[in-house]
């Protein structure tokens, strides 16, 4: 076994993947993956993989800290993050870890 199925195994960790043809099966990744689509990639024509590189990560900068998410009491994913972290997050969200809060990383 190589990669990161050998490296799930030795590590004791079973992997359970979508199933093709199954979207529905994580509606989450599913709704910012349409989002990413329509509001960016659809709308640009990319010269240079730099010129991708800067959009995207304007693009996520707007998504995580400028743009409100109705899911998250209309706060932005890095305002909800924070109030997470400090302990002050509206009631209705206590039970929800900060990182499924939405907010978008991405290595840059």
């Amino acid at each position: 076994m190589a990669g990161l199925s050998g490296w799930s195994h030795r590590h004791g960790i079973q992997l359970a993947f979508v199933r093709p043809g199954r979207p529905t099966e994580n509606g989450f990744i599913e709704s910012f993956n349409g989002r990413l689509r329509d509001e960016c990639l659809n709308v640009e024509i990319f010269p240079s993989m730099t010129h991708v590189m800067r959009l995207l990560a304007a693009w996520r900068h707007d998504y995580n800290h400028t743009r409100p998410h109705g899911a998250l009491g209309d706060d932005t994913p890095a305002g909800f993050a924070a109030k997470t972290l400090e302990g002050t997050v509206p009631s209705r969200h206590e039970e929800r870890p900060a990182r499924e809060a939405g907010l978008l990383q991405c290595v840059t």
